[in-house]
């Protein structure tokens, strides 16, 4: 699909805000801890220990599988309800532009919407035992519902169903989820720099999430005034021949 390339790269970087959002930033030492299975103060004593760090890191890496495992999924359905009602394109998209607008100006902080304010999610009281146990904390932590990643992700998976083709959602997904995953999983290999980093950046969450809404509806402005298309195709034109190979192979 000409301008593939620039949904995927937009998901990444939804991905990204996901993380840094208030959301999840803060709350990363408690999973980390809780997927290692050691205390926070275990979690900072350890870490320069090689066997721990890569306990760590196998872990993370599980956690990352879960939660990418699902969101892939939403991915792939969003597209393929998308072709199901391919008739319906226009109005899907209309409505979908108008959807992320929403979404956009409740991230912002310009609108209130109560149902999504309460937080809807699952909670594991204690990690199942093993490797696997890091997995099910990934895909509970991505059924979970928190009111930053969702309207972001729901944003995402609105633009997937407009897309023509399923793998095009589903490398939207994986973007999304590896926008999420790589500054985990370097959180997790330095516990102590990511600490220092969230002391430091926490005073700019007001502007990341300010600067994640308005994103959402600029592209919720481009659905619904069908622009997207545009600049998808801008942005194929100006794409590499070789990323427009591997593009290709990958969507056939």
């Amino acid at each position: 699909m000409p301008g593939a390339e620039l949904n995927v790269l937009l998901a990444m970087a939804a991905g990204l805000l996901s993380f840094l959002s208030p959301c999840v930033l803060p709350l990363l030492p408690s999973y980390l801890s809780f997927i290692a299975g050691l205390s926070f103060e275990e979690l900072q004593g350890t870490v320069a220990n090689p066997r721990t760090r890569r306990a760590i890191l196998v872990n993370s890496l599980l956690f990352v599988l879960g939660f990418s495992i699902v969101f892939i999924a939403l991915g792939a359905g969003a597209t393929l309800v998308g072709q199901a009602l391919f008739q319906y394109q226009v109005l899907i998209r209309r409505i979908g532009g108008g959807f992320v607008v929403l979404m956009g100006l409740y991230v912002a902080g310009w609108l209130r919407i109560p149902f999504l304010m309460r937080e809807w999610r699952a909670e594991l009281s204690s990690r199942p035992a093993g490797r696997l146990g890091a997995v099910v904390t990934g895909i509970t932590f991505a059924a979970g519902w928190t009111p930053c990643i969702g309207p972001i992700l729901g944003s995402i998976l609105t633009l997937a169903s407009v897309t023509q083709t399923a793998w095009t959602g589903i490398l939207m997904l994986a973007a999304y989820s590896l926008g999420l995953a790589i500054p985990f999983l370097l959180s997790s290999l330095m516990i102590d720099r990511f600490l220092v980093f969230f002391d430091r950046f926490k005073r700019f969450f007001p502007v990341v999430t300010r600067v994640s809404g308005i994103i959402l509806i600029v592209v919720g402005l481009l659905l619904l005034f069908d622009y997207f298309a545009a600049l998808s195709r801008m942005a194929f034109n100006l794409t590499p021949d070789w990323v427009t190979t591997i593009e290709r192979s990958l969507l056939r």
